[in-house]
């Protein structure tokens, strides 16, 4: 069993400590088998103070880290010389114990801690788009993205704030194990399974409102009928806005073009589809909208990084 193990600092935010155990853990295979075995240590084996007006007490020391497949650190705001580039003593000698080739995910700002420790350099990573400045001064060798949700760098990846957590935890499942069973998680949790857009959509301005002059219902009408040739000016035609007034508010509402937006949902499906069926690569691509099978290689390459026979090779296995 793929085993998780979360690092719990001193001052962790709970809600982010909460999320590896409640969506690791509510992953299950077809037998209905956990997937995942999730385990909380601390730095030295003691009780951790928490942001809120609790401690949190664990069973293990920095030393389970050496059994972990995924270390996942949550955020907390007592970094201390991590914020100024310098990982501490203290938790350089816990992750000294980490296994080379373990996967590393961090939360929200613990992604200060990642790149304290060297692990982002040369590398794309987010972070809570509040600190994204300061994480690039900080830290001038990392790409920093602020406007995703969560970057995926193989055996390193990063989260933006808080919720994003969600995601990226989600994507994780998705990726070990396919749609089908990120899914049910994100059902079993009460949560939408992919959230559109990135952190653009929640800097510094209120988000609109779902009303009449949404486009909130143009986008459930074209992710059920992606096979059909969706141009903006057929968008903007199904939400009665000019071209001008649907792409602004498209863009308020997801912080994406309607075409970035399009691509992404027409590669999740062709993903389900993938996973799910024994249809040919053409005839997903023509039912995910991309027309052909070259196209829906090209998209699937950008996004993923892989082929579609490549994909259901893996996801099709699991």
């Amino acid at each position: 069993m793929h085993r998780v193990v979360v690092l719990a600092l001193d001052g962790v935010i709970p809600f982010e400590l909460g999320i590896p155990s409640r969506i690791f853990g509510a992953a299950q295979g077809p037998a209905g088998a956990p997937l995942y075995e999730v385990l909380t240590c601390t730095v030295d084996g003691n009780p951790v103070r928490t942001e809120a007006d609790f401690g949190v007490s664990v069973d293990h020391g920095p030393e389970l880290l050496a059994t972990a497949d995924t270390v996942v650190i949550p955020a907390t705001h007592e970094l201390g010389s991590a914020y100024d580039g310098t990982l501490p003593s203290s938790v350089a000698a816990a992750l000294s114990h980490v296994r080379s080739g373990t996967r590393h995910v961090s939360i929200c700002i613990a992604s200060y801690v990642l790149a304290a420790a060297g692990l982002l350099d040369g590398r794309r990573a987010t972070t809570h788009w509040k600190h994204a400045d300061h994480f690039q001064r900080t830290f001038p060798q990392v790409q920093v993205d602020p406007n995703v949700l969560y970057v995926d760098e193989g055996d390193v990846l990063t989260s933006a704030g808080v919720a994003a957590g969600l995601d990226l935890c989600l994507h994780v499942v998705r990726r070990d194990h396919g749609a089908e069973v990120a899914t049910r998680v994100a059902k079993r949790s009460v949560i939408p399974g992919w959230r559109d857009g990135g952190q653009a959509q929640f800097i510094d301005r209120p988000l609109p409102s779902r009303s009449a002059d949404s486009t909130a219902a143009t986008r459930d009408w074209a992710a059920a009928n992606l096979n059909e040739q969706l141009t903006l000016a057929r968008l903007a035609g199904h939400a009665n806005m000019s071209v001008r007034t649907f792409t602004r508010r498209f863009a308020d509402e997801t912080g994406t073009t309607p075409a970035q937006w399009l691509i992404v949902r027409r590669v999740d499906h062709a993903r389900r589809l993938l996973e799910t069926t024994d249809r040919s690569v053409d005839a997903i691509a023509s039912d995910s909208g991309f027309g052909t099978a070259t196209s829906l290689r090209q998209h699937m390459a950008a996004q993923l990084g892989v082929s579609p026979s490549a994909y259901r090779k893996t996801f099709r296995g699991a």
